[in-house]
């Protein structure tokens, strides 16, 4: 039997998959986790390092929609649900099922544990929707990784969403000259970073640039 809450939203789901939206008013990518447990490492904080969040709203300029039929300003947005593959299969079947009519174009999907079912299931039933794969925990690998010849997905190291966010955009880039450009100028800056990290070491020398740029304490 299907809770209330859930069945809400598998009707909601289907009933936007029949609008038929234009594209530029329907979320790029879809985020789904399962469970909210996962939200620091697919959004970053509580002393976890930048997630997908990041990636996208912070450094991309995406902007989070949570209304399908209200879309942000921004031209590239996506949305976040908490998808559960065991406790919620109705509902993870529903989204992965509805996920292309809705308008998304690539699906980053984290699980957590050792039977982190999420991401290869999704991506068994968006196909030939794109899903990359984010393992919460490093015991999460082999199973996100682990899917059989024909049944394709794309992963990251464990608790890397950030690079997830990243991969989704670059998908998305192939058919948008901005998005490409955004990226291009995200990869530059760090290259800045690094030419001046390396310009104050050598300069400094090594005390120097301790004493400058490190916390002893």
């Amino acid at each position: 039997m299907t809770a209330d809450s859930v069945q809400s939203l598998i009707d909601q789901l289907h009933e936007e998959a029949a609008m038929d939206r234009p594209d530029e008013a329907t979320p790029d990518v879809g985020i789904v986790m399962g469970s909210d447990s996962d939200l620091p490492t697919m959004a970053g904080g509580k002393g976890k390092r930048p997630g997908a969040y990041a990636a996208l709203a912070e450094e991309l300029g995406f902007e989070e929609q949570t209304d399908y039929t209200d879309a942000p300003d921004s031209r590239f947005t996506f949305e976040t649900f908490v998808v559960s593959a065991h406790r919620t299969p109705d509902l993870m079947y529903a989204y992965a099922e509805t996920a292309e009519a809705r308008g998304l174009d690539v699906i980053i999907a984290g699980a957590g544990g050792k039977s982190a079912d999420l991401p290869n299931m999704t991506a068994s039933i968006a196909y030939p929707l794109p899903v990359i794969g984010v393992p919460v925990q490093e015991k999460s690998v082999d199973s996100v990784i682990g899917m059989p010849q024909g049944a394709p997905i794309t992963a990251v190291d464990a608790g890397k969403s950030f690079n997830a966010a990243l991969t989704a955009a670059q998908i998305l880039s192939r058919e948008h000259d901005e998005l490409r450009d955004r990226l291009v100028d995200y990869h530059q800056g760090l290259q800045e970073e690094v030419g001046d990290v390396s310009r104050a070491l050598h300069e400094l020398g090594t005390p120097g640039f301790k004493a400058e740029y490190w916390d002893e304490s």
